[in-house]
């Protein structure tokens, strides 16, 4: 298993859109991504971090190589971002 962990700096006034963003395509992105296993909203003070869980390390970046991300997810929070994403990708032992 492999997970990608994308942490956001977001303003909290933008909060609310931005889980509105993960709303709309969590479902898409586990019907259709392959190897999309889970996708949680984690939410704390400092910044919001989306966790993707899939089957392979390949399967994560294929993701980030999608037009889903790339337009569609990323197109939805960039107004909303303070800084650049902080983009990771783990594989399990």
């Amino acid at each position: 298993m492999a997970y990608l962990e994308i942490t956001l700096e977001i303003d909290l006034a933008h909060r609310a859109a931005a889980a509105g963003v993960y709303d709309k395509y969590k479902q898409p992105f586990l019907d259709t991504v392959t190897g999309a296993l889970s996708k949680e909203l984690l939410v704390r003070d400092e910044d919001v971090q989306v966790l993707h869980g899939f089957r392979t390390v390949a399967d994560a970046q294929a993701y980030l190589a999608s037009e889903l991300f790339s337009r569609d997810v990323v197109g939805g929070l960039s107004p909303l971002l303070k800084a650049d994403p902080d983009v990771r990708v783990y594989d399990t032992v």
